[in-house]
């Protein structure tokens, strides 16, 4: 029984945020993969396009969460699923570290809006 442990975590920082993989293929999973995002106070992401149905669970504080235009304030506890083809943008107008847990299929994608395509090594 794969069994990770909290302090085998791997952690990655790209645009401000902090993601800390779980589940992965490197971890035994060969179908999805699972991490907790730490998005810090006043935290803006870009808008990126995935292409994979991703879940996003708000464990604590309050994020932005805008899907193709459509802009959603969510509280700990509020779930967001994000659709393939989806247009995905995170922020944290907040004073206080907002953390998520996110599931998504191994081998997400993501494109920003100046057409770079991003791999992210925590989803794969």
């Amino acid at each position: 029984m794969p069994v990770v442990r909290s302090s085998e975590g791997v952690t990655h920082e790209i645009h401000g945020a902090r993601f800390v993989s779980y589940a992965a293929p490197r971890t035994g999973s060969s179908q999805l993969c699972a991490w907790r995002g730490e998005i810090p106070a006043g935290t803006r992401a870009p808008a990126h396009t995935v292409d994979r149905e991703e879940i996003l669970h708000l464990l604590t504080g309050e994020l932005q969460i805008t899907l193709d235009d459509r802009t959603e304030h969510v509280t700990a506890g509020d779930t967001v699923i994000i659709n393939p083809g989806a247009t995905l943008a995170v922020e944290n107008p907040t004073d206080r570290t907002a953390t998520t847990w996110v599931t998504t299929s191994v081998g997400l994608t993501a494109e920003l809006a100046d057409g770079t395509l991003l791999t992210p090594p925590w989803a794969n």
